[in-house]
């Protein structure tokens, strides 16, 4: 087990929109997961995805089959 320590990103098109999530995915190869939170509250709760399901949702996201509406 790996005793990394998440390194979260916020996406540049965030720009301050007030609903922004991080993620944090240095832990994708170590740990098979990319933590989610909430950049407003970032000592909140973290959702913890798998590796798979994030990457198909990003897929999803540049494809255009999920919208930000």
């Amino acid at each position: 087990m790996t005793t990394d320590s998440p390194r979260w990103y916020k996406s540049s098109y965030s720009s301050n929109g007030g609903q922004c999530v991080e993620v944090a995915a240095n832990l994708m190869a170590s740990q098979g997961l990319v933590p989610v939170r909430d950049s407003k509250k970032p000592g909140g709760p973290v959702l913890n995805v798998s590796a798979p399901a994030f990457s198909a949702f990003v897929t999803a996201v540049k494809t255009g089959a999920v919208t930000g509406a």
